[in-house]
């Protein structure tokens, strides 16, 4: 596989912030259905941030411009968004710091930091119906094609998408027990995770921004 370079992460922060800002209404709208309401709004509140100063941020390095958004999302995302998706970002930078290029086997070192990162600050696990059993499944993709070579990054993208999007489907009648959704109970039951949800749209994005066909 090719390297993924600075050029490509900043691509895809760029998209993901157009995500989170094009969606907010609709992320919170979801977490309306077992939740208190806020989350598109919270997660925009950061990315809105990090792409109005999108020319001001540090872009020397990978591991500069994810620990910049880490630092943004962390002070200007509310709830418990901030720090989970904060500490995400700080994970996947420390292991980036002065990269101009990553590996597959780096990016999968980063997806198991982000990981670890957000199991540890809001202590959720998988089956918990969180962004964790999105993130997950993209990673078991990931980690399939540490090894491999001549596979394209688009193909490795596509099929980490597919992951995530099942992911809404086959966490949809689990109970919520992290969260605010948890606080619903059995109401959570039938409702997609907006966190899950958010983590699959902006995959989805992120394959149109680089011209991959998402499944």
């Amino acid at each position: 596989m090719s390297e993924i370079t600075l050029s490509d992460v900043e691509r895809t922060l760029k998209s993901m912030a157009a995500t989170a800002l094009r969606n907010e209404k609709y992320f919170s709208d979801l977490d309306a259905a077992a939740g208190d309401a806020d989350f598109g709004v919270s997660l925009a509140s950061g990315f809105r941030v990090i792409d109005n100063d999108w020319d001001e941020l540090d872009k020397s390095s990978i591991g500069a411009l994810l620990l910049k958004a880490s630092m943004i999302i962390t002070s200007n995302t509310g709830g418990c968004s901030g720090p989970i998706w904060g500490t995400a970002f700080m994970r996947a930078g420390a292991l980036s710091r002065e990269k101009g290029s990553l590996s597959l086997e780096e990016i999968d070192s980063m997806l198991a930091a982000a990981i670890e990162g957000i199991q540890k600050r809001g202590g959720a696990e998988l089956g918990d119906k969180t962004l964790l059993d999105a993130l997950a499944p993209v990673k078991d993709v990931v980690s399939s094609y540490v090894g491999k070579d001549g596979v394209p990054p688009g193909e490795i993208l596509k099929e980490a998408t597919a992951a995530a999007n099942e992911a809404i489907e086959k966490t949809r009648d689990w109970v919520a027990r992290r969260g605010r959704q948890s606080f619903t109970g059995d109401r959570s039951i039938g409702t997609p995770d907006p966190g899950i949800v958010a983590v699959a749209t902006m995959l989805n994005d992120l394959c149109e921004e680089f011209g991959v066909g998402a499944e």
